[in-house]
């Protein structure tokens, strides 16, 4: 078995350390308070083609794998978990579109996600009574004549205050069976009748804006339908799985670079005459960090290469989202413990990236959900 990188995902993986500890790192703790920097970040990580890593260069993309997205992510997660979830979820929905989109919506609109004319997408499925269940969903979608008019509020919509186009599920057909009846939409976020709530004040990740986004007689076009009416539910799911390896990617990169912050702090930091780090107990608990990390990473880029091959990848995109958001939690908590008092002030990362992590284990599929998963595969 060959764990060597090829030249591109190289290539890919040593630009994204180098933009990501140049640009994002220095301003990744202010970031959340200058939003024109944040769009700007955003934008030159498009010119790079971090936008649309596992997308046809006939439309933009850089067209270089899962298995470099995945590097991609961790890496610029290290430096800034708010702007790695927002390339994460605009690749999910470059990549959905290039999956199942007509030609016409593959050519309008996939290389203005990539290329940075929209500044992010946003992925409109979540909503008060559908988290965890979307095929409990309440928004409607009412054909009329030419048009499909959308009624209905998505929650917790990562990018929703900038994103320039937004995928949106919703019910065509209530009178089918729960999950049968409910079609995906191409929706351009100036369409009238969209409003975008208030940005929610969140425990981490704080630069990445979460909004409300709710349709109110939102009429689009009848060819704003991506793929075949009803069959939305199937195509939700499948990119969820996906979106799965973007998440256990980035919470990679926060465990990473929480441990990698407490090992080099408790090198210098001296107590009882000597290093913390000279001290076994605190050797072991770095041992152990390491250790957990590195098993995370192996089911992370085994799942990135299944999907990239071609293989069913569904169990392995949700055991590595599992174990990788929950050792990342472990990890940061372990990254404060070693820190002592000064791992819970601001003057150090290690408190903004244990509050980053922390939202790994809920979003794209709580860890409960991932296990319920895996079990059906196991017990197939």
């Amino acid at each position: 078995m060959n764990f060597s990188l090829t030249d591109d995902q190289q290539l890919i993986q040593e630009t994204a350390t180098n933009i990501a500890q140049s640009v994002l790192a220095p301003v990744a703790s202010t970031v959340s308070s200058d939003r024109p920097l944040f769009l700007q970040n955003l934008k030159s990580l498009a010119e790079l083609g971090f936008m649309g890593l596992n997308i046809n260069s006939q439309y933009g993309g850089s067209e270089v794998g899962v298995v470099a997205f995945s590097l991609a992510v961790t890496e610029i997660a290290k430096a800034c978990a708010s702007t790695a979830v927002t390339v994460s979820v605009n690749n999910m929905v470059a990549e959905v579109i290039e999956s199942v989109a007509s030609d016409a919506q593959k050519e309008n609109y996939i290389p203005k996600l990539c290329d940075g004319t929209y500044a992010a997408a946003g992925f409109c499925l979540t909503e008060a009574g559908a988290g965890s269940d979307p095929a409990g969903m309440r928004t409607s979608a009412t054909r009329d004549g030419d048009e499909w008019v959308l009624n209905g509020s998505k929650l917790y919509i990562t990018s929703a205050e900038y994103a320039g186009l937004f995928v949106v599920w919703a019910v065509t057909d209530k009178h089918a069976a729960r999950g049968r009846g409910i079609s995906c939409f191409l929706v351009e976020a100036d369409t009238p009748g969209i409003t975008i709530g208030k940005a929610e004040k969140k425990l981490g990740q704080h630069a990445s804006s979460t909004n409300e986004v709710t349709f109110a007689d939102c009429r689009i076009p009848a060819a704003a339908l991506m793929g075949q009416e009803n069959q939305g539910y199937k195509i939700a799911v499948t990119e969820l799985t996906g979106g799965r390896i973007g998440i256990a990617s980035l919470a990679l990169g926060v465990g990473f670079a929480a441990i990698d912050y407490a090992t080099d702090f408790i090198k210098e930091r001296q107590q009882f005459g000597q290093a913390i780090a000279e001290f076994q107990g605190i050797q072991w608990m770095v041992a152990d960090a390491y250790t957990e990390l590195e098993a995370a990473k192996l089911l992370t880029l085994q799942a990135a290469y299944f999907k990239q091959s071609g293989l069913p990848y569904s169990k392995q995109a949700s055991m590595a989202k599992l174990y990788a958001a929950e050792t990342a939690n472990r990890v940061c908590a372990t990254a404060m413990q070693l820190l002592g008092g000064a791992g819970y002030v601001e003057d150090h990362p290690v408190e903004r990236y244990l509050r980053d992590a922390r939202i790994t284990t809920i979003y794209e599929g709580t860890s409960q959900i991932q296990k319920i998963i895996i079990s059906k595969h196991l017990f197939a």
